[in-house]
């Protein structure tokens, strides 16, 4: 059989698969086929009786594979162009959004995002294929467990594709988050977005959008986002989108990153919030202390948690707005330097970040109380993780990490690997050899010293993971009670009791 037929069946195989996972409307076929003729540059096809069966990633795979050889893209677009594929398919925006309309209308809100996140996972815009790579676990600490992912569902990118990414970059669409998105070409520098499908909602009486993270951090990973490119802004109007969210999607939270960098997120200039259907470690945390509200119809707490979290919660939806929105405002103004909390020097330290639910009954505000301020000590943020932690993530703490849910970078995997070498014997450490700045590991150096000192050279291989794998669940804990405000000492209990009794007005 030559190529061209080979093609020509590919091609069907790609129409059947559609047609049956992602909702292709038989009216569409004769449409979507000639799209996909086209893009191969063939003028015609002819008929099949049946189509052999097919494995749909093995067959993209060949696609992609033909358009490479016949010069239509390059190996380092593979990606791009299987995303082009996926996306002929598809089917448009506009008929997503009236399925997933329809399905609200007769299943229900839930069915309707369950939708909405198969379709990602059928056409490859969820690339679980990756997202299963992830090396997870979970560890018990002392405040509660811990979840905790090395991410290896983000491949690293070789030299050229690096030098492409640098010639690519156009300024569209502004940002990963901004609507312009939905159908992106993409290019080096900005992934392809022709499989996006986004659902537009109403927060707040203003326009935004719900999309499932193409990275999946957690379960059912959900991004919500304005349909205006501006920066982030955790205020009175944040928290009433947030409890307007979990009113329209009780089997969600919907939660903000603060918005002031270090504690911030990634992406801080493009309104968006993040939420799902992970209930995350930090929703399992017990009440330490209750207070009387200052607030009539609200509840107030703090958390028994790593970091500090003070909780508000309503049977009435406005009342829990405005209790969170009192904690917000006051933490904007308060300082206590006897345990060295400054909320403004020449610039705003003191920010929030609130995650909303919606559980038996009652609205529930978690408010984590963030710092970002620095000093000559701690260069990074004075509630950022240490320097002798930034072996194991240096990268900012978001709202997914202070929520207990780790995401440790991808190049921890091979590095760990090569750490246990020297716990089993099967490598020999030199400790000024490996402190060289040219060495792979010179970043672990004092960590690989205190694990030999603590647990020698002649352990086995489970051992030595385990070895390893305790190290990091420890480093996961000290990082989030770094990014305590109020530590979980005698002295940090009596302050955070301090800040709910004199600026709260709580009792």
């Amino acid at each position: 059989m030559t190529q061209d037929n080979q093609i020509l069946i590919a091609i069907e195989q790609l129409i059947d698969y559609a047609t049956k996972n992602l909702s292709l409307d038989k009216y569409d076929v004769h449409f979507v086929r000639n799209a996909l003729l086209d893009n191969f540059k063939l003028g015609a096809t002819i008929p099949f009786e049946s189509i052999p069966e097919y494995d749909i990633q093995q067959t993209v795979d060949f696609m992609v594979d033909y358009a490479i050889k016949k010069g239509l893209t390059c190996a380092e677009d593979s990606l791009l162009y299987e995303t082009r594929l996926f996306g002929l398919v598809t089917p448009s925006p506009s008929s997503v959004i009236m399925k997933y309309d329809i399905t609200q209308a007769v299943e229900g809100v839930q069915a309707a995002t369950d939708y909405l996140f198969e379709l990602g996972k059928a056409n490859n815009y969820l690339r679980m294929q990756d997202i299963n790579k992830n090396i997870m676990w979970e560890y018990e600490g002392s405040k509660g467990g811990l979840q905790i992912t090395i991410n290896l569902s983000k491949p690293e990118k070789d030299p050229k594709q690096i030098a492409a990414a640098l010639k690519a970059k156009t300024g569209y669409p502004a940002c990963m988050l901004c609507p312009s998105n939905v159908g992106y070409a993409g290019n080096a520098g900005h992934p392809a977005r022709q499989t996006l499908r986004t659902i537009p909602v109403t927060l707040n009486d203003e326009l935004w959008w719900i999309q499932y993270s193409p990275y999946q951090y957690y379960y059912k990973h959900l991004i919500c986002f304005c349909d205006e490119h501006r920066p982030m802004k955790v205020n009175h109007d944040c928290i009433a989108r947030l409890v307007d969210f979990v009113d329209l999607f009780p089997h969600f939270f919907m939660g903000s990153n603060a918005a002031l960098p270090i504690v911030g997120g990634s992406i801080l200039t493009h309104d968006h919030y993040q939420g799902g259907g992970k209930v995350l470690p930090m929703f399992k945390a017990p009440i330490r202390k209750t207070f009387k509200s200052p607030i009539k119809g609200a509840e107030i707490s703090i958390m028994d948690w790593y970091n500090s979290v003070v909780r508000v919660s309503s049977k009435k939806k406005l009342v829990a707005v405005e209790a969170a929105d009192y904690v917000l405002r006051q933490w904007a103004e308060y300082s206590d330097e006897s345990v060295n909390i400054l909320c403004k020097t020449d610039a705003q330290h003191n920010a929030v970040t609130p995650i909303a639910r919606y559980e038996n009954g009652r609205y529930i505000v978690d408010m984590i109380l963030r710092n970002n301020r620095t000093d000559d000590v701690h260069p990074y943020g004075i509630y950022h993780p240490t320097e002798d932690l930034h072996n194991i993530k240096k990268e900012g703490i978001g709202i997914i990490e202070v929520m207990g849910t780790f995401i440790l970078p991808g190049r921890l995997d091979k590095e760990l690997k090569a750490i246990q070498k020297y716990l089993t014997g099967e490598e020999t450490f030199d400790y000024e050899q490996v402190s060289k700045e040219s060495h792979p590991l010179c970043k672990h150096k004092d960590m690989i010293k205190t694990l030999i000192e603590q647990n020698g050279t002649n352990n086995d291989q489970e051992a030595s993971e385990k070895i390893v794998k305790d190290y990091i669940n420890i480093v996961c804990e000290k990082i989030l009670e770094c990014t305590a405000v109020f530590k979980n000492t005698d002295e940090g209990k009596a302050a955070f009791d301090k800040f709910m009794i004199v600026a709260l007005g709580c009792k």
